[in-house]
């Protein structure tokens, strides 16, 4: 970490020159997906869904984003050591400490999520495009933004309608959620996906170390690949629900892939036209206004300097009404949540749960309400989590007002936990679900071999006894057993004459507790010993599970020492009687 500050403190020091960066130009000209106008770039028209369209696992909860496209021309790749590498193409520039957060944050998914995929570059397209890469690098060292970076108020009003989640502790606002940060995260979205990108210990969606790092994440979320178009895609329009959007995040992506450049922090081109604004318009989203008697956010200590600060000690008890005149959304109209028939959720360490969580939206009236928001959102001392390594999931209602969450992906640890489901926007009670982890199990043990265990008493058994356990047919990995050398087949207490195995010390035992499968379901036991009493023994292994196996064991007497026969006599004859 230390020598990864040092690399921010210098970039954050280039304040008149700057090291090109050379990426090698790709064939293709044009990103995958791609919808193109007549000179072969992509249209950004600004168009946003309806008000009433879902926001989906929508990271800015669908709110406004910079509409520039990049220039027709591909940017200068590498500038040469001599040049002046401002005099590369300006809309190829990005500043320095808001590139090395991309590529942090690429590395890092790199290692977590290798099968993610996921470039630099689209990190560094859609921070261009929610935020103009943190309003061309207005950041401090630590990579905090200054001055805050905030969107409109989402009130239903040409966007989603989200009241407030966080009680204006990211936004500042306690009446509805804004965008926040330059990689634009709503609060609601922030409060799971949230990262701590550069170590130190603070979750800051203001930070672009930190930002970059959630975004990534959330990118990476569902096993996605972001080498395949269908993914990318995908992943791209559940950070913002517009096809418009796609395509200028796409447009941006393939701009960067053929060439960038560092420029010093607080250089980097701005954009003009917004998707909710005229062309032209000013393109800052302008910070909440202060009400009478009410400070400005300020940072949370030790943090950066645009942070607002927590929420106030007495939050109001319930979110405003909807604003007179504003159509009520689908979320306006659910009265409560109901189960939608789970279920026991139930499945052993390391497996898929085979039942899915489902979650009903529905009216005081009872019916169903569709494109609602639904937060699945587990809870507990588990490490289970949905398919794709996240907590928490958001997915959207179906016509019957049903939402089904993701599969979940059972961990190592044993035991119970809860899946809590609510209403994204409402401050309505949500509905909880009990979920159990049970222990790896077998439900079959079989030798792997069929010779005989034989062995002289005082001696030692030349074959070690392995089994295979079995779970449904199938190889059962990391199931614990335990082996005991027992009495009699009614008796099932340890022996304590007959074959034995050694601890670490050479001591005699007859009882192996700790033992487990490995990832073939085999279970090879340690050598095994006689002592001097012959006999037929019985060794039981059993498993978690309630799997039994019963191995006969023979112990046959050592042969007693065979007689010497004497090679002396006495040759002298007897004296004869006299005569």
């Amino acid at each position: 970490m230390a020598a990864q500050f040092g690399r921010r403190l210098r970039k954050g020091a280039m304040n008149t020159t700057v090291a090109a960066v050379a990426v090698a130009a790709l064939a293709a000209s044009q990103g995958p997906g791609l919808v193109t106008d007549d000179s072969g770039r992509q249209p950004a028209t600004g168009t946003q869904p309806s008000p009433d369209a879902p926001a989906g696992d929508s990271a800015t909860g669908n709110s406004p984003y910079y509409t520039d496209l990049p220039p027709l021309d591909s940017p200068t790749p590498s500038p040469s050591a001599t040049a002046d590498p401002i005099t590369g193409d300006a809309a190829a520039g990005i500043p320095a400490t808001v590139l090395d957060a991309y590529k942090e944050a690429a590395d890092e998914l790199r290692a977590s999520k290798p099968g993610c995929n996921l470039p630099w570059e689209l990190l560094a397209a859609i921070g261009k495009v929610e935020s103009g890469q943190a309003r061309g690098g207005n950041v401090d060292a630590n990579g905090t933004t200054i001055t805050a970076i905030l969107g409109p108020q989402l009130n239903g009003n040409g966007f989603a309608n989200i009241s407030d989640t966080d009680n204006g502790r990211y936004d500042g606002d306690s009446a509805y959620d804004r965008a926040v940060g330059p990689m634009q995260f709503i609060p609601s979205t922030w409060a799971w996906a949230g990262r701590d990108g550069n170590d130190d210990g603070l979750k800051d969606p203001n930070n672009i170390y930190d930002a970059a790092l959630a975004a990534g994440h959330y990118l990476c979320r569902f096993g996605w690949d972001l080498s395949t178009d269908s993914d990318l895609n995908s992943a791209i329009l559940s950070y913002n629900n517009s096809t418009d959007y796609l395509n200028t995040v796409l447009s941006w992506l393939e701009y960067y892939r053929k060439g960038t450049h560092e420029v010093p922090d607080g250089t980097g081109q701005l954009p003009s036209d917004r998707s909710d604004e005229p062309a032209g318009s000013s393109p800052s989203p302008k910070p909440p206004s202060k009400k009478p008697g009410t400070q400005s956010p300020k940072p949370p200590s030790g943090g950066g300097s645009t942070s607002p600060t927590p929420p106030p000690s007495t939050p109001p008890s319930t979110p405003p009404s909807t604003p007179p005149g504003t159509p009520q959304t689908p979320t306006d109209t659910v009265d409560h949540l109901e189960d939608a028939g789970t279920a026991q959720l139930t499945a052993m360490a390391g497996d898929t749960f085979d039942e899915r969580i489902s979650a009903r939206a529905e009216t005081e009236a009872g019916k169903g309400v569709a494109k609602v928001r639904i937060r699945f959102s587990i809870v507990g001392d588990t490490d289970t989590t949905f398919t794709g390594g996240e907590k928490v999931a958001t997915m959207v209602t179906g016509t019957a007002g049903v939402a089904l969450a993701p599969a979940l992906q059972a961990g190592e640890k044993t035991g119970d936990f809860t899946v809590r489901a609510s209403v994204v926007g409402r401050a309505i009670p949500g509905i909880g679900y009990t979920a159990t982890v049970t222990a790896r199990a077998a439900d079959s043990l079989a030798r792997t071999g069929d010779e005989a265990l034989t062995c002289v008493a005082g001696g030692e058994f030349a074959n070690q006894v392995q089994v295979k356990a079995t779970y449904k047919g199938a190889a059962a990995d990391g199931v614990a057993a335990t082996a005991t050398l027992i009495k009699s087949a009614d008796d099932p207490t340890a022996n304590d004459k007959g074959p034995y195995f050694k601890d670490a010390d050479g001591t005699a035992v007859r009882t192996l507790t700790g033992l487990e499968t490995d990832a073939d379901g085999l279970l090879t036991l340690p050598k095994l010993y006689a002592d001097d009493t012959a006999g037929t023994y019985l060794l039981r292994i059993t498993t978690t599970g309630g799997a039994v196996l019963t191995v006969e064991l023979t112990v046959t007497a050592a042969p007693s020492p065979s007689p010497t026969a004497s090679t002396s006599a006495d040759a002298s004859p007897s004296p004869s009687p006299s005569a």
